[in-house]
């Protein structure tokens, strides 16, 4: 199922005793475009606390009323890793956070459940392509002949938290409207100038389809003549 980001932002989360707090961001990685982790602010019970939680713990993104479940314990959540929000993804040391490595299928989504275990690992490793939805919103969208919107949302298919496409809000040229480009228009990120490249030339973006998010944050649309 297709799901927009944007509609997940502050969902609950609840373990398998209780609730751990609410959805505050996903990291990415920006090749790949697979979502690696779920930021989740744990609220009060942990003072506020940042954690990152693997996609894995989530299975099919089960829902249970507005609340997302994930196969954990308040103790596992409790052990996991906490991040340093003010850095900048891309520059901060993300601790890999079972002992071992995680199972990660083709095209580096996620394959096979986590350990058993969860328990921090005392190394740490810099990833310069991981990076943050939250962060990435409001970036320009440029294409050879300019600017022509920004990036409002992105679209993950539930199974493989992959991102399929990019909601772009279009400027006045187009009405402001909202369309979608898939992650293999994107030539690169400039996250200096805050600007996605992509190549597409403006004609194309007229022809490009238009998506319609559900209240639950469900994602449906004409794709087939823009993937």
């Amino acid at each position: 199922m297709l799901r927009s980001l944007r509609q997940l932002y502050r969902k609950k989360l609840g373990a398998s005793d209780g609730d751990i707090g609410h959805v505050k961001d996903f990291y990415f990685n920006d090749q790949q475009w697979a979502i690696r982790y779920v930021v989740t602010d744990t609220g009060s019970w942990l003072s506020g606390r940042l954690v990152l939680i693997s996609p894995h713990v989530f299975g099919n993104l089960h829902q249970d009323g507005d609340c997302l479940l994930v196969n954990l314990t308040r103790q596992q959540i409790e052990n996991s890793p906490a991040i340093e929000s003010h850095k900048p993804v891309s520059r901060q040391y993300v601790e890999e956070y079972y002992r071992g490595v995680e199972t990660w299928g083709a095209g580096g989504f996620p394959e096979a459940p986590p350990p058993l275990h969860f328990i921090p690992s005392e190394q740490a490793s810099d990833d310069l392509h991981l990076q943050s939805t939250q962060a990435l919103s409001g970036y320009s969208i440029q294409t050879s002949e300019g600017v022509i919107g920004h990036v409002i949302d992105f679209i993950m298919d539930d199974n493989s938290w992959a991102i399929c496409h990019l909601v772009v809000e279009t400027g006045h040229w187009y009405s402001h409207k909202e369309i979608v480009i898939s992650p293999k228009h994107i030539d690169r990120i400039s996250y200096e100038e805050s600007r996605v490249f992509v190549n597409l030339t403006k004609e194309a973006i007229l022809e490009a389809p238009q998506y319609h998010v559900t209240p639950l944050g469900e994602a449906y649309g004409d794709t087939r003549n823009f993937d």
